[in-house]
């Protein structure tokens, strides 16, 4: 089943997605310390484009290259700023939206994706480690496709990207 390498340091706890129909998909996640593919990884192309948005290095990174190991293109944006400045040019089928970041945050920036006819149609997930109802809340507000609440589990974000990025229609996962 695995076509990359596990790459968890994100799941040492549990996780919650959450959709727009209310479902909710939660279970406990632990370590899998022994996991890793020792055989070959192979590329699935045409899954699909992400813009990835965390101003954390290490975990914009892990997020990019799970993906990327998936068949995913990822653009890669540091904060909501600079994502809001790339999304036009680079017409991601899903954002994953880190919620506390530097200059344009996480809530501000899928605001101003869901105002602009151009991007309000792109799915859009946060993921935060604000797991408040009140939160989750703000995000269905906001008009978000997914939230996941950190720390989570990799394959589960994945899953859920697959899932938008199938539904958005241009994507062949």
């Amino acid at each position: 089943r695995l076509r990359r390498a596990v790459l968890y340091p994100l799941s040492y706890g549990g996780h919650t997605a959450i959709w727009p129909s209310g479902e909710v998909s939660s279970q406990t996640v632990y370590p899998r310390r022994s996991m890793w593919c020792t055989g070959n990884l192979r590329q699935v192309s045409g899954a699909g484009r992400v813009l990835v948005v965390d101003d954390d290095d290490v975990i914009r990174q892990l997020i990019t290259v799970n993906l990327e190991l998936e068949g995913f293109e990822v653009i890669p944006a540091v904060d909501g700023q600079d994502a809001l400045d790339k999304v036009k040019e680079a017409q991601p089928d899903v954002v994953t939206l880190d919620v506390m970041m530097p200059r344009v945050d996480g809530w501000a920036a899928a605001e101003r994706l869901r105002a602009d006819p151009e991007t309000a149609h792109i799915k859009v997930i946060l993921l935060s480690a604000r797991a408040q109802e009140s939160d989750i809340q703000r995000g269905e507000r906001i008009g978000v496709d997914a939230y996941l609440t950190k720390p989570f589990d990799p394959d589960e974000l994945i899953d859920v990207v697959r899932r938008l990025a199938a539904a958005s229609g241009s994507a062949s996962a």
